[in-house]
Order: C-alpha cells, then structure tokens, then sequence
C-alpha cells in the first residue's frame, strides 16, 4: 500500500472535497492547488497521475490533527466535525437528486413565413458535384536526404 492509497482511503473514510482538502493542507501552511490533488487522486495509468510523496501525506496528516481536534486555544470534537461534513454530503446528494433538467423557457420553433422558396435538392447544384482541390499536394521529407 502506498501513500496515494492510505490518501484516496482516508479521503473516502472521512467524506473529504478537494476544496476541504485544501483547506486542511493550509491549516499547516502547506500550498497545493485542486488541479494537483486530483492528479494524485487518478489511476496509476494516468498520464497526469501524481505520486504522493511523504511530505504531502505527512502534512496533510498534520492538519487532519488540526482539522478535526482543533488548536489548545481552541479545541474541537473530532466526531462533531465529522458529523458535520457527513450533513454536508447528505444535503448535497439531496440537491442533486431533486435538481432535474428543466429547461427555464419552452422550445417554440418559430412559424415559416416564406413558402414560396423551393426545398433543397443535392441533384439541381450542378457547381456542388465538381471537386475542388483545396490543399496542394506537398512532399514529406522528415529530414532525410535520398541518395
């Protein structure tokens, strides 16, 4: 087990965002944008995966410490700050469930004015059927030299 795993693990255990991540990385003054949170984040396939290296796990581990137990000036219950996310991500999945697809106005296609013009037809464009030769034929060398 590597770090991205102990990593993708705890993210799903505690009900973590990217944005929360962030937050808890900066808590110990340690700058990463989403965009490289989600490059670890990825398959191992990936072209931008991302390997998590010690002092990403170990700084986020340390402002998880702070993120869920608080400071000595100010402490906290870790499960109240768990429940509290839980809230978070059961009020966003309610969201998402109710939000349907309803567009704010009806499509109405608009009434045809003009019936006098003629439909379409490939077969009366003569022009259409001549090929026009719009890029010139080039010859490829690729920096060899024929003898």
């Amino acid at each position: 087990m590597n770090n991205n795993d102990i990593f993708k693990k705890l993210r799903v255990a505690l009900q973590l965002r990217d944005d929360q991540i962030v937050e808890i990385l900066e808590l110990v003054d340690f700058r990463m944008s989403k965009g490289e949170i989600g490059n670890i984040f990825r398959n191992a396939d990936h072209a931008d995966f991302m390997e998590c290296g010690d002092q990403v796990l170990r700084n986020f581990l340390n402002g998880l410490v702070i993120h869920l137990r608080g400071t000595k000036e100010n402490p906290k219950n870790a499960m109240d700050v768990i429940r509290q996310n839980q809230e978070v991500v059961k009020k966003n999945v309610a969201e998402k469930s109710k939000a349907s697809f309803k567009p704010d106005t009806e499509f109405k296609p608009k009434p045809k004015t003009d019936s006098k013009k003629k439909p379409f037809n490939p077969k009366d464009n003569k022009k259409s059927s001549q090929k026009i030769q719009v890029v010139e034929k080039v010859q490829y060398k690729n920096g060899k030299n024929k003898k």
